[in-house]
């Protein structure tokens, strides 16, 4: 496994990656897509730069087979105070998921974070999607109690199908 910062090169492949892997469709949908719960894009290389310049300090990685080789998954690792890393927009391409690459992307991240000083890791997922939130606990991650507001009205990442919706958040010590 090839875990590495993005670059500039890499932009459109995260962006396309992203929306298959969110919101794609057909015989190589995701076994979490958002179907019936958010639509639309997930992202886009505009938010995604704005985002990057949002948090400079964050790590976008890349992760492939050989140096080289086609994009399989991304992760984003955020840094917060008291050495807590937050996790996002992990994916992995819909078609491999079923050789737990997801798993050894996750580790690694939560390696990655571990070796520049971090101590727990934290997410959030949307409240409904509990095949995912049960996917986080078997791998450590529990439920803190807390929630966030969705952003309703803010169509940027989608339109939401459902007036339920917020976010979990999760945590893990590493």
């Amino acid at each position: 496994m090839f875990l590495h910062p993005a670059v500039e090169a890499d932009y459109a492949g995260i962006v396309d990656l992203a929306n298959l892997a969110y919101r794609g469709s057909g015989s190589t949908a995701s076994w979490n897509i958002e179907t019936g719960i958010i639509e639309g894009q997930r992202l886009n290389e505009s938010l995604l730069r704005e985002d990057l310049a949002a948090k400079p300090e964050a790590q976008l990685l890349v992760y492939r087979d050989e140096p080289d080789g086609p994009l399989l998954g991304t992760v984003w690792l955020d840094k917060r105070k008291d050495d807590v890393w937050n996790l996002g927009l992990l994916t992995i391409r819909p078609e491999l998921q079923n050789r737990q690459l997801g798993r050894a992307l996750l580790v690694a991240a939560e390696g990655f974070a571990k070796e520049h000083g971090g101590r727990r890791i934290r997410m959030t997922v949307v409240n409904v999607r509990d095949s995912l939130i049960a996917w986080y606990e078997r791998r450590g991650y529990t439920l803190t109690g807390e929630t966030q507001p969705f952003p309703y009205g803010d169509e940027r990442y989608g339109r939401p199908l459902r007036d339920d919706l917020n976010f979990v958040v999760l945590e893990k010590d590493i």
